[in-house]
């Protein structure tokens, strides 16, 4: 399989549901159910004040998230899946987005990124993880979900968490959980509370 070298454009995602509103399955899978709840599971056991959801999709982990936070930001650069998610969610605010490049104002406690990471380039993935460090709060944390299989994407679930964990390190995030599956990983990297 060939391996894209550039970051997916957007263009790509508006097609995929143009062709199918929920393209991965995301509503129906089992494999998806179990993954959101090992991903709200991983998770600090608390409320979030304010939480930022980076590739929301249709919004179906979005809906699980929302009664764990005061306020949250869900982006996503398809018009059409910010289109269901909103419908789903009433009450989340979602905005179209694509990042690093249009990276939200403010601050966040929690900095979720499932499964979008590896449609960026390396440059893109590191500019993510420092614009992500930036915006975490003390004591928050960003959590991550990479897809372990085989894919054409610009680099694997792997590389993808990898190059974060490594950029983010460098603006003071450290380890704070992880979870390897045949089918899926999650790591958490949290940032030291104060004091």
């Amino acid at each position: 399989m060939n391996r894209r070298t550039d970051a997916i454009e957007p263009a790509y995602f508006e097609a995929l549901y143009a062709a199918d509103p929920d393209p991965w399955r995301f509503a129906s899978s089992a494999y998806e159910k179990e993954k959101y709840a090992a991903t709200l599971a991983a998770l600090p056991p608390r409320r979030f004040a304010d939480a930022l959801e980076v590739g929301c999709s249709i919004g179906i982990l979005t809906a699980q998230l929302a009664p764990r936070c005061d306020r949250l930001l869900a982006l996503d650069v398809a018009k059409s899946a910010l289109a269901q998610a909103r419908a789903r969610c009433p009450a989340v605010r979602f905005e179209r987005r694509r990042i690093p490049q249009a990276w939200p104002p403010g601050r966040f406690d929690l900095i979720l990124l499932s499964e979008m990471l590896y449609y960026l380039d390396a440059a893109g993935i590191s500019e993510t993880a420092a614009r992500a460090a930036n915006a975490l709060q003390l004591g928050g944390c960003a959590l991550m979900v990479h897809y372990l299989g085989e894919t054409d994407y610009p680099v694997t679930g792997d590389q993808a968490a990898e190059l974060f964990v490594h950029a983010a390190a460098q603006f003071g995030l450290s380890p704070g959980f992880a979870l390897r599956t045949p089918g899926y990983r999650i790591d958490r990297l949290d940032r030291a509370p104060p004091g």
